[in-house]
């Protein structure tokens, strides 16, 4: 009987010690479900890869005195191919600006030019309001009766009524305080822009 009893007590240990084991393993699956969503939630989706992705762009189709939209970063970008006509007016009212110069850091250092772009013609700007957000409408027409006989031409936010150049440059006495945003962006080519956060310095064709 002792012999027996000592089998039936190897039996039970044993049966703890497959249960032990079976409940370590089983917590361990829950642990590393539970643990295998919130790492994932730790890395950036897909979603917030393409936000802020280069966006290239073809210009090769965008006719003077023409705007063309596109979207980065979740923001519209505007790329406006100017004309001389346009160029010329932008040096005629740096006095009725608030920042003729872009001296507010709201551009690439190679952007801080008259133009505030690599070539002249090409304006890249991001079409949102630097008041609240809003987007502006392109308004090139010069002296528009809405707009009044010394509007040069550039862009007109509806909802608060900030203006801006077509430079992108505010003017005076409008609720945007800055200069609209100027990404950074370079030329792959003549007909062919690259808008990218990786952009860190000039160039024209590198």
């Amino acid at each position: 009987m002792g012999i027996q009893r000592m089998s039936q007590n190897e039996v039970n240990r044993g049966k703890r010690r497959f249960l032990i084991a079976a409940t370590a393993a089983v917590g361990g699956v829950a642990a590393a479900a539970v643990a295998v969503p919130f790492l994932s939630s730790l890395l950036p989706s897909q979603r917030a890869k393409a936000g802020g992705a280069p966006v290239e762009v073809d210009i090769s189709k965008i006719e003077p005195g023409m705007i063309l939209n596109v979207e980065w970063r979740g923001k519209p970008v505007w790329i406006v191919n100017r004309t001389k006509d346009m160029l010329d007016l932008l040096a005629k009212h740096d006095d009725r600006l608030v920042d003729p110069t872009s001296i507010a850091n709201q551009q690439p250092e190679y952007c801080r030019n008259a133009t505030r772009s690599i070539k002249p013609e090409f304006l890249v700007a991001v079409g949102v309001c630097t008041h609240l957000g809003c987007s502006p409408t392109f308004r090139k027409e010069v002296g528009p009766a809405d707009l009044g006989a010394d509007w040069p031409g550039g862009f007109f936010c509806p909802c608060h009524g900030s203006r801006f150049d077509l430079a992108a440059r505010v003017f005076k006495g409008v609720p945007a305080p800055t200069n609209l945003v100027i990404p950074p962006h370079k030329y792959l080519d003549n007909n062919r822009i690259l808008i990218s956060d990786d952009i860190k310095r000039s160039p024209i064709n590198e």
